[in-house]
């Protein structure tokens, strides 16, 4: 053999090796022309002990190198991120660069699939805090808010745009649906829900909401706030019960501004009827208490699933991520409020 043979030889086990795609490494050992004899018997020999180490188990593509793949469970959160504003210094929660250091560290660590998150101010403010190599943003398509109304406890400040949306990791596959702009109620400063099937193979429905403030508990005829929270009441259990109706999986999540789990809350016990069937609804959070603020001991961040999606919440997988922080220190107003659910 020539040493021009051993040389191209010694390129072509080189390049074979280095592929990290049997795939790729079963093209490289078919195509090409070689001289014969030797050299071809020896690639021969090669690409069997090359494709052969491909097949085990260790050697596999990783998932993200190849088709988008989708793992055996999704973490889902919720998480409020109080006037999360794209520039510093601007909004009634004025951040700066490490600032948005630290949320992004609090993101990573909380490593979730999907996390509907609410109170960001735009794509670009998402974006700070979402590493966009790892998600996709989705943002609410309502038209941005002009109130401009000055910052409570903070002269010179006015509130920025307050947007509801999802950071959606990238290798899970998911369909936009319509907002649900009747949320809005015809008012430009209310939030409108974020719809999204996330999955193809056992799809889940999600809707990402942010509900009017002012009306934790009760419904007082005179509280204006009430109203308007009530006014959304048929909105959402519109939605609800046309996805149980079909049959879908699916959970509405996100700043429900409501103690829904206080008992016989008017408000959860209108939307959870049953009515039609798969439409009884559970409270992620079951029985627990919310430990954020030392002060409030019930949830009003929820994860409300229909009958179908709570079949599929991995047992005991509820979980408030307070930051591992003192109160003072938290980054936002609201903790961050999980789950697990098959795919």
């Amino acid at each position: 053999m020539s040493m021009f043979a051993d040389d191209a030889f010694g390129r072509f086990a080189e390049t074979i090796a280095s592929l990290s795609d049997s795939r790729l490494r079963k093209r490289a050992c078919l195509v090409g022309h070689w001289s014969p004899g030797s050299v071809a018997m020896r690639r021969s020999s090669l690409c069997l002990a090359i494709l052969t180490l491909a097949l085990a188990p260790g050697c596999q593509p990783r998932p993200e190198l190849s088709e988008r793949t989708e793992p055996q469970t999704l973490k889902i959160v919720s998480w409020n991120l109080e006037h999360l504003a794209e520039a510093n210094g601007m909004g009634c929660h004025p951040r700066e660069d490490a600032d948005y250091a630290a949320l992004r560290g609090h993101a990573d660590r909380l490593d979730a699939d999907i996390i509907a998150f609410q109170e960001v101010e735009n794509v670009a403010a998402a974006a700070r805090v979402f590493s966009p190599d790892r998600y996709t943003i989705v943002m609410s398509q309502r038209p941005v808010s002009r109130r401009g109304g000055a910052c409570y406890g903070r002269p010179g400040k006015t509130i920025r745009n307050q947007a509801v949306g999802y950071a959606i990791r990238k290798a899970l596959p998911f369909i936009r649906n319509p907002d649900l702009s009747a949320l809005g109620l015809g008012n430009a400063d209310l939030r409108w829900g974020v719809d999204v099937t996330i999955g193809t193979a056992r799809p889940l429905r999600l809707l990402a909401v942010h509900l009017k403030s002012g009306c934790n508990t009760g419904w007082a005829a005179t509280d204006r706030d009430c109203d308007t929270l009530f006014a959304q009441l048929p909105v959402l259990e519109r939605w609800i019960d046309a996805r149980a109706a079909s049959g879908e999986s699916f959970a509405v999540l996100g700043d429900w501004n409501r103690r829904l789990a206080r008992r016989s809350d008017a408000f959860y016990a209108e939307i959870n009827d049953a009515d039609p069937p798969g439409a009884d609804l559970d409270l992620a959070a079951g029985d627990k208490r919310a430990t954020c603020k030392a002060r409030y001991s019930e949830f009003i961040d929820h994860i409300v699933t229909g009958r179908a999606a709570t079949a599929r919440i991995v047992p005991g997988s509820f979980v408030e991520f307070t930051y591992g922080l003192p109160e003072s220190a938290h980054p936002s107003d609201h903790c961050p409020v999980a789950i697990r659910v098959a795919s």
